[in-house]
């Protein structure tokens, strides 16, 4: 896998090398696949926004990939990106310069095709400070940009509109990692007119280019998704409607699931129930395992006394148990010594992190002035198995003397504290662990590591920012020859490496996901739209009993 996922890097590196042209490569539709039926999936938690400049949870992740789309897109199943607004795209030999020529008679839900200044204002709308996205950092390389962050100028001086089917984007630097943010939610076509008319509650009334439209949204309740006829991709998508049922209990869902009164339940197998379902040939051949390119960890907020000593981090980076918290997930990970995880690029193999050692970690406490401990809070998503992890935890820092409170929330609320500076000084990242956006090791520091995501409303929950680092980082990215790809990543691990001697986290483990299909779903297979992403793909999802 880790030689796939370079390879595909070097591809996308060797294509701004020779100012190649990419063609689509046309997706195919399952020949077994009917037209018509609904399926049911459940989640625990409601969902806060279907605003793709916005959202940034496993959970709306999906579905706002249901709505909208972007230039860029993968192939079902793999890590290949192709184009999708976008019929082809041509880029300099220099590697700063994107073109993109976009599809002809591609509408909106709201029947207004969409054009090369959809394109524009969406990434004028995403950069721009008053959307306060937390997104925006990935857009960092483009002209223009910090004039956006700082306020100084409204639109992307890099992103121009050469006619209403061609748009162009010069960059400050060569990156290449371009074609991949291209391809992620926050790059997702927006009609103008639809954000003026709803403004804030435009999450609340999404419209965009994609699969399927936004038929209700009963808070609390239920969020329901019909098929739009006017799709450009032809044949897609088979289903007519979705219905997310929220409020949802993953035990309870499990068990409607197996009477047949549901297809997904969305949160996946409960962990109580993983062995039985596993142990189950009937249940098992149902379950559908996603892999991924995950970590999970604790942030300790580095501007919050006493996590701004960076002693205090390193001993809870040595206080925890990772080995038991793996057996409260039945043993569905592996433990985690550094940000990236192993089929990552750049991963060092020969980086061991810190050990498990509770008398060094008294020690390290002790040297930073606290031999006695101290109170904090540990902030952890509500849904099982993490408020159990946060407990184990807890057990942890007592052991060294910190005594942690745990405050079990639902998502929505511990990503509002993560995303406040003076919110919440650690964080068990279960339930929201950070996988991927796109197979290369800068999207595991831009918006979790990186100075651009430390801001309101961000993904940094440590608020560590490095700004020697940044420019690292901006300088491994420039590096587009794949001859020097093995340069580029030496440069990421030792980037990852100086983040783990300032121990902004305490990685804990790389998990695989599993749920579960009803029996009478076709296309589910490939449910997930690709080994990085957490996006489902619900495009080649059918009901088999359809007549």
């Amino acid at each position: 896998m880790k030689k796939f996922l370079a390879s595909t890097v070097a591809a996308s590196a060797l294509a701004l090398m020779l100012g190649m042209t990419s063609a689509r490569a046309e997706d195919t539709v399952d020949p077994n696949a009917k037209q018509g039926g609904e399926i049911i999936a459940t989640y625990k938690d409601d969902v806060t926004t279907l605003d793709p400049a916005i959202g940034y949870d496993w959970q709306n992740w999906s579905m706002i990939k249901s709505l909208f789309d972007g230039l860029m897109d993968y192939e079902p199943g793999t890590t290949k990106l192709k184009p999708d607004l976008a019929e082809s795209y041509e880029i300099s030999p220099d590697g700063k310069t994107f073109t993109f020529r976009l599809r002809h008679g591609v509408k909106f839900h709201n029947g207004r095709e969409m054009t090369a200044d959809d394109v524009k204002y969406s990434l004028d709308r995403v950069t721009n400070p008053k959307t306060q996205s937390p997104g925006a950092g990935f857009f960092g390389s483009i002209k223009g940009y910090d004039d956006v962050a700082a306020g100084k100028a409204d639109s992307l001086a890099g992103v121009t509109v050469v006619d209403p089917y061609t748009v162009k984007f010069e960059l400050s630097r060569p990156d290449a990692t371009f074609l991949h943010v291209m391809a992620i939610n926050f790059s997702h076509v927006v009609p103008k007119e639809e954000v003026e008319k709803y403004g804030a509650d435009f999450g609340k009334h999404p419209v965009g280019t994609g699969a399927f439209k936004l038929a209700e949204w009963t808070l609390g309740q239920r969020i329901v998704f019909e098929r739009n006829p006017d799709y450009w991709h032809k044949g897609l998508p088979h289903l007519d409607k979705i219905t997310f049922e929220v409020g949802q209990e993953p035990i309870v869902a499990l068990l409607r699931l197996q009477k047949g009164e549901i297809d997904l339940p969305l949160d996946g197998i409960p962990p109580a129930k993983f062995q039985e379902v596993m142990s189950d040939p009937e249940q098992k051949a149902r379950v559908v395992e996603g892999g991924q390119l995950h970590t999970g960890y604790i942030t300790m907020n580095t501007t919050m006394a006493p996590f701004d000593n960076v002693k205090v981090r390193q001993a809870v980076n040595m206080a925890i148990n990772k080995a038991r918290i793996i057996q409260i997930i039945n043993g569905r990970a592996v433990p985690a010594n550094q940000p990236l995880p192993p089929s990552m690029p750049a991963y060092d193999k020969q980086y061991k992190g810190y050990p498990y050692d509770v008398a060094k970690a008294k020690a390290l406490l002790a040297e930073a002035g606290h031999p006695d401990g101290f109170d904090t809070q540990l902030f952890a998503m509500n849904t099982d198995p993490n408020p159990r992890i946060a407990q184990a935890i807890q057990q942890d820092l007592a052991a060294i003397g910190i005594k942690a409170s745990i405050q079990a929330l639902a998502q929505a609320n511990v990503i509002a504290a993560g995303g406040d500076k003076a919110g919440a000084p650690m964080i068990w990242s279960g339930g929201m662990g950070w996988i991927a956006d796109f197979p290369d090791p800068s999207n595991f520091y831009g918006p979790i590591l990186g100075c651009a995501g430390a801001v309101p409303g961000g993904w940094n929950w440590s608020w560590y920012c490095n700004k020697d680092l940044d420019a690292k980082a901006a300088e491994a990215d420039s590096i587009v020859d794949p001859a020097k790809s093995d340069e580029r990543y030496k440069m990421w691990s030792d980037i990852y490496a100086k983040i783990m001697a300032d121990a902004p986290w305490a990685p804990v483990f790389n998990e695989q996901r599993f749920t579960m299909k009803s029996a009478r779903m076709g296309g589910a297979d490939n449910l997930y739209v690709d080994p990085v992403h957490v996006p489902i793909n619900y495009d080649n999802v059918y009901v088999k009993d359809v007549q």
